[in-house]
């Protein structure tokens, strides 16, 4: 276990956080009266039908370009329930919301039973519970989470609540039943569970008699009052389309490894550039033997979308440079540093830009360089690790800032995953640092837009 001591050599300061009824729709703009008219049933739907409902509302918001999404976020009334989905539309483009989300008093947190906030918005809960998974097949990752989490606590000079740890691995009885336990023992808030699946479970069972700060993203949304905080391979993709039509893309080729994840983040590029006014030309294998047909084809590629780790990635820069798309932006997600670490073999990713934590590519202010911590432990080690444990180590900063992220529209917190915010619906937005080769090290890419 993590202890004390250990926390308090690895830090050196605190964390903090800065600040930047029925649907009324805009008669005049057919794609806002649609999305409007979706989201006043919203309330009302569940389960699949309810993150398909969603999902389309997001959709047809992409499709509206930032001076219409802001003027038509000004115009909503307050309780329109449109509101809350462009706010969340307008955070992800980094543009300021007119007003606050409208909340109900669920977004309290509990906190009103909490000694009153630190001039920063610092205002822990009294007592914690931790759902993390230390035995069965997760544990490696759970411990992960579990020393950043607390490298943050112990690094924190000011009031701390008790910490309580609850395994829901294979020897803890499971997550509904760790989530039970914390409350009959008097916690008033939870940071967990980390798996997909626990946090589907967890959030269907409906409203929570103490709020929780899930480390996932599942397939039900959070009940009022709850966040879902995540590291998801939609976010890379989002990051990535992003990034590309900051440049002024139009068509990019995606190339992927075929796991799950990987197709995940080609999709969620997809469905942001065409929002952006740009497209994803094809979607190919990283075993593609020959790119040609799909760069000759009328309008050819601007981009490139490297959705693999970084062993594929080495073998397709030859098969790029053949068929002229080395000078042209190439975007990869994070596991392209998987399977890399020697710069004599990783020179030829040189120029590939990739999304990746404020911690590990130019630090954060209380917490040592990445290099050092993974030195004295290792469940920072590597690029899994160190990911996991910068996620830990924000989970517990969200704990401690929520109120005042839900409360405020500016609010942000710049952890050490990248520039976290909270939307309407309690999802955590995060706006990662980006990173690139260069002379095959990964280095902060000094240009990448920071919002």
């Amino acid at each position: 276990m993590f202890s004390a001591l250990a926390a308090t050599a690895l830090l050196g300061g605190c964390a903090s956080v800065e600040t930047r009824p029925t649907a009324a729709v805009s008669a005049s703009n057919p794609i806002v009266a649609q999305a409007g008219h979706l989201a006043g049933k919203h309330a009302g739907l569940t389960g699949a039908e309810r993150a398909a409902n969603e999902q389309q509302i997001d959709r047809l918001l992409t499709q509206l370009d930032d001076a219409t999404l802001s003027r038509e976020a000004n115009a909503l009334p307050p309780g329109d329930p449109l509101y809350n989905f462009v706010g969340r539309a307008l955070m992800k483009r980094g543009l300021p919301l007119p007003r606050p989300f409208d909340r109900s008093s669920d977004w309290s947190f509990n906190a009103g039973q909490r000694p009153p906030a630190e001039a920063d918005g610092y205002r822990p809960p009294m007592k914690l519970a931790v759902l993390l998974p230390s035995s069965g097949p997760s544990m490696i990752a759970g411990a992960s989470v579990r020393d950043g989490l607390n490298a943050a606590y112990y690094g924190e000079t000011r009031r701390r609540p008790e910490i309580h740890f609850y395994d829901t691995g294979s020897t803890g009885g499971g997550t509904l039943a760790a989530y039970d336990k914390a409350v009959a023992d008097g916690n008033d808030f939870v940071i967990g569970p980390l798996g997909r699946d626990e946090v589907s479970a967890l959030f269907a069972k409906g409203a929570l008699p103490v709020p929780v700060l899930a480390l996932n993203r599942g397939n039900v949304a959070p009940p009022s009052g709850n966040v879902s905080f995540s590291l998801t391979p939609e976010d890379e993709g989002l990051a990535a389309a992003d990034y590309l039509l900051e440049r002024k893309v139009k068509r990019v080729l995606a190339i992927d490894g075929g796991d799950d994840g990987q197709r995940r983040a080609i999709a969620a590029l997809k469905e942001r550039l065409a929002g952006g006014g740009a497209v994803v030309t094809d979607s190919v294998s990283e075993g593609t033997a020959d790119l040609g047909p799909f760069v000759a084809k009328e309008g050819g590629v601007d981009a490139v979308f490297l959705a693999v780790k970084g062993s594929s990635a080495r073998n397709l820069v030859p098969k790029l440079a053949m068929v002229g798309l080395s000078d042209k932006p190439r975007v990869a997600t994070s596991q392209v540093l998987q399977g890399t670490g020697k710069p004599e073999q990783d020179r030829v990713l040189d120029g590939i830009a990739f999304p990746s934590e404020t911690w590990t590519t130019g630090g954060i202010r209380g917490l040592s360089p990445a290099v050092g911590v993974a030195q004295t432990l290792p469940t920072a080690r590597g690029p899994g690790g160190a990911r996991l444990f910068a996620f830990g180590y924000d989970a517990w900063q969200l704990s401690a800032y929520l109120e005042r992220l839900a409360s405020r529209p500016d609010a942000y917190i710049a952890g050490a995953t990248g520039v976290l915010r909270i939307d309407g619906g309690g999802t955590v937005l995060r706006t990662p640092a980006w990173s690139t080769f260069s002379s095959g090290v990964a280095v902060p890419l000094a240009d990448a837009s920071r919002r």
